[in-house]
């Protein structure tokens, strides 16, 4: 592959990784203006935001394989056209079924999009630097992705319109699917001979399974009904159970089980899972709302708010972590950013009080962000670390998996124990996992030297 080619594959994944995050958190801002303009209740205004979690977390592990069984490119093109017709749909819902229904296929589409983008980048690069720094700059991307969609849904939402935090993907996917029409090729991860199949049987089991879990800890953490908890809770279990049966018995499971046997991969995602936990929603809903109800700041300004963070993101893991791992073993550069995201987030405990934005937010904020830098990639490349071709949409899939529950179970625990107020126990709390996941980097994770299997 020419290198112009390679420098396309990257800006397409890089940007459709970016809009598939940005609409995680871009209607947050929104969801006060969206509530009055479509009489939506308090209540049921948030499955604005968790309609679109739920269903790219259920979703994620079928999408994912998708991409081994179905071709890169034709899944990719599927995934950004689908999530451009429901932005559009959602941009002029009358109501506040039709705006929520489209938010579902958004989420949909969005669990097809982002582990191709990831397995675009493990089929472009061999392992070693330049899969590294690929892989970094997709990380920083996807990282500091809700940080952005902050900033874009407080300034969209204050200047235009609720609406344009949806309609903005129009123009955005057209330039999209131009580019990866020119610049993606027709290849599929497994060969002709060796390609698997999509287990439709084990995709609705592991919807089942990730689905519920995580309607039932969003509803758990948001203080709704415990009877529908407790329901979806059984849900979740029953197609967890059908899932692993499914695994072990069918020809072409959703998740080979020579991935399950590899302790990199399995590794990889426990801790990504635990990240995910802190980095994937909590950091950024807690420093909103710190933000928004102690500091008295506007939503547009506490989305600026997050601009050093956001920044100490994307500048560490573009242009430290990829230089530093070729010269240290990679488990102790997570190692480190997981120590330097834990000081940071001790450092937001002891100032949570504080009346100032510099010591409150902005200066532990920056080392945060240092500190997710160098930790998310290293963990990126573990678990794809030695995989082979055929199986690079399913340890994609897994991945997102990881992070997108990791962030819904973290969000749940945090606001049955904590609240949305009690920010010194919140970002004590987030620290300590950072410990330990330190910890476990330095134990557990070891990546194998670097094997071209194309």
């Amino acid at each position: 592959m020419t290198r112009e080619r390679s420098w396309g594959v990257l800006a397409v994944a890089c940007l459709a990784q970016l809009l598939v995050v940005l609409d995680s958190s871009v209607v947050n801002i929104a969801l006060p203006q969206i509530a009055r303009a479509l009489s939506i209740d308090d209540r049921d205004v948030q499955w604005v935001a968790s309609g679109y979690t739920v269903a790219f977390a259920a979703a994620l592990l079928a999408g994912a394989r998708a991409a081994d069984t179905r071709g890169i490119r034709e899944v990719f093109l599927f995934g950004v056209s689908l999530f451009v017709a429901a932005s559009v749909v959602g941009g002029v819902a009358s109501t506040g079924s039709m705006l929520v229904s489209a938010r579902i296929v958004q989420g949909l589409a969005a669990a097809i999009v982002s582990p191709a983008t990831f397995t675009l980048l493990t089929l472009t690069y061999p392992e070693g630097p330049m899969r590294t720094r690929a892989v970094a700059v997709w990380t920083a991307i996807s990282v500091a992705g809700g940080g952005v969609g902050n900033i874009a849904g407080g300034a969209l939402t204050e200047y235009i319109s609720w609406r344009s935090v949806l309609l903005i993907n129009l123009p955005i996917g057209v330039v999209l699917l131009m580019s990866a029409r020119r610049h993606l090729d027709a290849r599929r991860a497994g060969t002709e001979a060796h390609r698997p199949g999509l287990d439709i049987v084990g995709a609705a089991f592991g919807a089942l399974a990730l689905g519920a879990s995580t309607v039932a800890v969003t509803q758990l953490g948001a203080g709704g009904s415990q009877s529908l908890s407790l329901s979806t809770a059984v849900l979740a279990v029953a197609g967890s159970i059908g899932f692993v049966l499914r695994l072990r018995r069918s020809t072409a499971p959703l998740i080979p089980l020579r991935l399950s046997a590899d302790r990199t991969v399995v590794t990889g995602n426990l801790l990504t899972l635990l990240t995910g936990a802190v980095f994937q929603i909590p950091i950024w809903l807690y420093l909103t709302y710190q933000m928004q109800e102690l500091l008295q700041r506007s939503p547009l300004q506490a989305a600026v708010g997050f601009l050093p963070l956001t920044a100490a993101l994307v500048v560490t893991g573009v242009a430290v972590t990829p230089a530093l791992m070729r010269r240290c073993p990679s488990h102790l550069v997570a190692a480190a950013g997981a120590t330097l995201a834990a000081a940071g987030l001790l450092g937001l405990a002891a100032a949570s009080n504080s009346p100032g934005y510099l010591a409150a937010v902005g200066l532990p904020s920056i080392l945060i962000g240092i500190g997710g830098g160098l930790l998310n990639t290293p963990l990126a490349t573990a678990v794809t670390s030695g995989v082979a071709r055929s199986d690079a949409g399913a340890a994609s899939g897994l991945m997102n998996t990881s992070k997108q529950f990791g962030g819904a179970m973290g969000l749940a625990l945090l606001t049955i124990v904590a609240g949305l107020t009690d920010f010194r126990f919140a970002y004590s709390a987030m620290a300590a996992a950072m410990a330990v996941t330190a910890v476990c980097c330095v134990v557990f994770l070891r990546t194998p030297p670097p094997k071209v299997r194309y």
